[in-house]
């Protein structure tokens, strides 16, 4: 019988100029960008959490520590696949992933395909499996006034 979990991911960061934006492993040109310890995905961070949490193996800070100087400034693509090489030690395969990201500006519609591209060949996993929508918060909130930026996921593992 399949083994079937289903995991929830959340994540935010703030934004500064000065900083770079990457989301879905993919360099976003903007006035500003996250400021964090790794490379500030919020979208990785996200399906990283949610990885966890499905597996029942707690969460991205304890596996990836703030306080961690190996960890300053890493490409968050490296973190996602230390996260699936120990779900996959555990046996479990991503069945999807459906993600959101929420941001005033810049509007990423356009990078999508670009994200999911990266993601599934960062996971190994088909393109098709990996849904990423972007929305606002019609400028309310710290998003809505650009100071900050999140992203929701939603994933399916399995192990047969």
């Amino acid at each position: 019988m399949t083994n079937i979990r289903v995991g929830f991911g959340y994540d935010v960061h703030r934004l500064a100029e000065g900083e770079e934006l990457w989301l879905g492993g993919i360099f976003v040109k903007h006035k500003k960008g996250s400021v964090g310890h790794s490379d500030g995905d919020v979208l990785i961070h996200a399906i990283c959490d949610a990885l966890f949490g499905a597996a029942n193996m707690r969460d991205i800070g304890y596996h990836f520590p703030d306080n961690d100087p190996n960890l300053k400034n890493i490409d968050s693509k490296i973190l996602l696949k230390k996260c699936i090489k120990l779900l996959r030690e555990k046996g479990y395969e991503i069945g999807n992933i459906d993600s959101t990201i929420a941001l005033q500006t810049p509007k990423i519609k356009d990078i999508i395909p670009q994200m999911q591209a990266t993601l599934a060949d960062t996971l190994e996993i088909d393109i098709d499996n990996i849904c990423i929508k972007a929305t606002t918060t019609e400028k309310l909130g710290f998003i809505g006034t650009e100071d900050g930026i999140s992203a929701y996921a939603t994933v399916l593992i399995t192990k047969d």
